[in-house]
């Protein structure tokens, strides 16, 4: 990706970590910050140097193509697969492959059957009649 805004504004970078509940990500060696931390029970303390943060909105994913910064879009192929394209100013349309982090779930989906779910058979029951 690249940053658009901030201190490293136009320096590129991998995504490390993505933070879903506040929109941000946190790209390797980019948006560092001095904190503080206090000495406790079995870490040092003192000054180091972290990476913070960044928006979404603040970063762009580069062209495979152009190697220029770009907006993602959806498109379908037409064997029915949904595949990222590249579009924008400077885009080459190029399909952008799926990062392997991304198809990792952090949290696994849960498709279990729970005590207040409908059943399935009165889910399908045609109640109304329309004569």
């Amino acid at each position: 990706v690249m940053i658009m805004a901030g201190k490293d504004k136009g320096q590129s970078g991998t995504i490390k970590r993505v933070v879903r509940s506040q929109n941000r990500v946190i790209v390797e060696g980019k948006n560092l910050v001095k904190k503080h931390v206090k000495r406790g029970e079995g870490r040092e303390g003192g000054i180091f140097t972290v990476e913070a943060p960044l928006h979404v909105s603040n970063v762009q994913v580069l062209d495979p193509v152009t190697g220029l910064p770009c907006k993602i879009g959806i498109m379908f192929l037409e064997d029915g697969t949904k595949v990222r394209v590249s579009r924008g100013q400077g885009a080459s349309g190029a399909i952008i492959p799926r990062p392997e982090i991304l198809k990792i779930r952090s949290t696994p989906r849960i498709d279990l059957v729970g005590p207040k779910d409908t059943p399935v058979e009165d889910v399908l029951e045609q109640t109304y009649d329309a004569e």
